[in-house]
């Protein structure tokens, strides 16, 4: 996982509202600071809520903890990141949106991508009457020796 920038500068800004415009949602200076410190440096990441709102308030950012829950939520009705929901109401947002699976470090928290080409699913089970399927979330979680 890519720890999140303490900064926002310029050019991150210019990138964070780049990001934006890939979507209906109106830029405002809340939203334009979130996107510079998801996708400031061309790097995926997963961020919790808390994680970001750390981040944007030492990037010295005046965002409240539910300006930034409202923000990701918008983000991923946007089609700009998918939320990868780990247990209960624990989530991760994802700035990565294509399907691909997960391994959640249990010791610390951590998500990360895993490797998508090593993966097969062989079959999933039948389906109840009069329903589709949405996706199949993977999340790998793995316990480190030691």
């Amino acid at each position: 996982m890519t720890e999140i920038a303490a900064t926002v500068d310029d050019a991150s800004l210019r990138k964070g509202t780049d990001w934006l415009s890939q979507a209906s949602l109106r830029p405002t200076r809340q939203r334009i600071a979130l996107a510079a410190l998801l996708v400031g440096d061309g790097e995926d990441r997963h961020v919790t809520a808390e994680g970001l709102h750390l981040a944007s308030r030492s990037a010295g950012q005046k965002i409240s903890l539910a300006t930034v829950y409202n923000t990701l939520r918008a983000f991923c009705d946007a089609g700009l990141m998918k939320e990868v929901r780990v247990e209960g109401a624990r989530s991760y947002f994802d700035t990565r949106t294509d399907e691909h699976p997960h391994f959640l470090f249990e010791d610390d928290g951590s998500l990360t991508d895993a490797p998508a080409e090593d993966l097969e699913i062989a079959r999933l089970p039948e389906l109840p009457e009069g329903t589709r399927l949405a996706s199949v979330d993977v999340v790998i979680r793995l316990r480190r020796d030691g």
